[in-house]
């Protein structure tokens, strides 16, 4: 019988994995804590409960003029094949 105690508290011991405990989610840590997104900030809180967004932590895009651009933005999910002579003239 204490033998059989033993070899079941052996193997709790077993179950447990160490890579779960490094795995912090909001539901496994203290109260306060706030995983979030992934993203940055753009801004600060202010005491009285305020945001100021700052110009410089601001995503800036710059996007080419594509005027007279041949290709369109569409893609289509069935593409046709075409055969070219060129390709296969480079393959050999």
């Amino acid at each position: 019988m204490p033998l059989g105690l033993i070899l079941g508290i052996g193997r709790a011991f077993r179950r447990k994995r160490t890579s779960s405990l490094d795995i912090l989610s909001s539901k496994r840590a203290p109260r306060d804590y706030y995983k979030g997104k992934n993203c940055k900030p753009t801004g600060f809180h202010t005491r009285k409960g305020g945001y100021v967004v700052m110009q410089e932590k601001l995503p800036n895009y710059v996007v080419p003029d594509l005027t007279d651009f041949k290709l369109k933005p569409y893609v289509s999910q069935f593409p046709t094949e075409v055969k070219t002579t060129e390709a296969a003239e480079s393959a050999k």
